[in-house]
């Protein structure tokens, strides 16, 4: 810590994250030994945090992420999209097709950000907004491979017609971003992926998450 710092809002956001990272919840003397602080110190902490629904406690004591973090989450999508809409660009013009940047959201892929070319004569309309489950399309299986393999870089997949009859698809997943579950992708009118699209789909996911870093 540096006198810059605050070590009370410091250690309030390693209990965030703490709790982020598991499913079960904590419960004070496990946080008061991650932090390495007494329990009292952990009490007020999330005394502090439940005051903001940031954090909640069950009937057993354990502490669990609140359902505040989620309208601060909301607020996140605009800032993802602003650093993700270069490399989206540059990706739609270069390909011919439709660029999205698709985030988690549940048990669902969401495209946050989407751009389309402006020299093609036809292409696929694909809207920000858009939902589909996590195990169809190129976007959201590419988020479950990274999920499962832990990937330390990205790999592209494709598929075709999964989301859409005659459209394929190729994505690559956000990889090293913290906090954040993604991928980038494009979508185009075509019985198969050009053998070029997918390494520039996983050039382009390099670019957003080196933005996002």
């Amino acid at each position: 810590m540096t006198a810059e710092t605050s070590q009370t809002l410091d250690r309030g956001l390693r209990v965030l994250k703490l709790l982020a990272d598991t499913d079960h919840g904590l419960t004070v003397t496990e946080l008061s030994n991650r932090l390495g602080v007494n329990r009292t110190v952990v009490y007020r902490l999330l005394a502090t945090l439940e005051q903001h629904a940031l954090v909640r406690r069950d009937l057993g004591g354990r502490a669990r992420v609140g359902l505040g973090v989620l309208r601060l989450g909301r607020q996140v999508h605009p800032l993802v999209r602003e650093a993700a809409l270069p490399a989206l660009r540059s990706l739609a013009e270069d390909i011919g097709a439709t660029a999205h940047l698709t985030l988690v959201d549940g048990t669902e892929a969401l495209a946050v950000a989407v751009v389309e070319p402006t020299w093609t004569d036809y292409h696929v309309a694909y809207r920000a907004g858009f939902r589909h489950p996590l195990d169809r399309g190129a976007a959201g299986k590419a988020i479950l491979a990274a999920r499962q393999g832990g990937l330390a870089e990205p790999s592209y997949i494709l598929t075709h017609g999964e989301l859409e009859a005659g459209a394929s698809g190729a994505a690559a997943a956000l990889v090293g971003v913290s906090g954040i579950e993604g991928s980038v992708g494009v979508v185009m009118l075509a019985d198969s992926v050009p053998e070029r699209v997918g390494p520039r789909v996983v050039d382009a996911a390099r670019e957003v998450a080196d933005a996002l870093r």
